[in-house]
């Protein structure tokens, strides 16, 4: 009696019934390869045995199936690993200042204002700046001038364009860049202040910007000032 393919056909489905079931499920599967295996060996055909080249390619599956499982386990404690660095990392930033993706500027006493910055993806030989109020209307327009990849930190003296000094607020950015008179994907950031950490449902960090920004992850901060 031939059963060649009894052992592929059994493990494929063995397989798929515990996948994810942890060290238990990947015992229990080795016990049915080697009882499959056994019973293969018992029932072949005295005339036709098997070759030593497809019994050491069946003896191999079932070390696959052990690497696997112990692999899993690997990514699984990286993972861990990971969670507990960024959950670190983000608390290591409250009170720090950032710069992530946003167009808000605030001016305080005496015209004093927070940062902003820019994130370009190639060198801009042209970048131009507008400042706005809450009305929209224009206060302050930087002259033109180039700028490399990456994301640069700009300051604003909170004087407007007539030389007065702007008034306390929240103010918008806008910026246009291009390259070769083509435009590019320029990214505006605003400044906020990270005043707290919290986790998200699936244990991601969460910082929190005070209210300038909505809760952000570690990937939105493109500069710590």
């Amino acid at each position: 009696m031939a059963v060649t393919n009894v052992i592929d056909s059994s493990v494929t489905g063995a397989l798929n019934a515990t996948s994810g079931g942890g060290a238990g499920a990947s015992a229990e599967l080795q016990d049915s390869f080697m009882t499959l295996l056994v019973t293969q060996l018992q029932n072949q055909d005295p005339l036709n045995p098997m070759e030593n080249a497809e019994l050491t390619s069946q003896l191999a599956q079932i070390n696959t199936v052990s690497g696997i499982e112990s692999l899993n386990d690997t990514l699984e404690s990286i993972n861990g690993q990971l969670d507990t660095s960024q959950v670190l990392q983000a608390s290591g930033l409250i009170g720090s200042g950032v710069l992530v993706p946003g167009t808000r500027v605030l001016v305080g006493e005496e015209g004093a204002a927070t940062p902003f910055g820019i994130e370009l993806p190639q060198a801009a030989d042209e970048v131009r700046v507008t400042i706005r109020n809450s009305s929209g209307e224009v206060v302050r327009t930087f002259d033109t001038f180039s700028l490399g990849a990456g994301v640069e930190s700009v300051t604003w003296d909170g004087i407007t364009d007539d030389g007065t000094t702007a008034a306390e607020g929240a103010y918008t950015v806008s910026v246009i860049a291009t390259s070769g008179g083509e435009p590019l994907d320029s990214v505006t950031l605003n400044y906020a202040l990270v005043s707290g950490v919290s986790l998200d449902g699936e244990g991601t960090p969460l910082l929190d910007l005070g209210g300038v920004s909505e809760q952000v992850t570690l990937d939105d901060i493109r500069q710590i000032l």
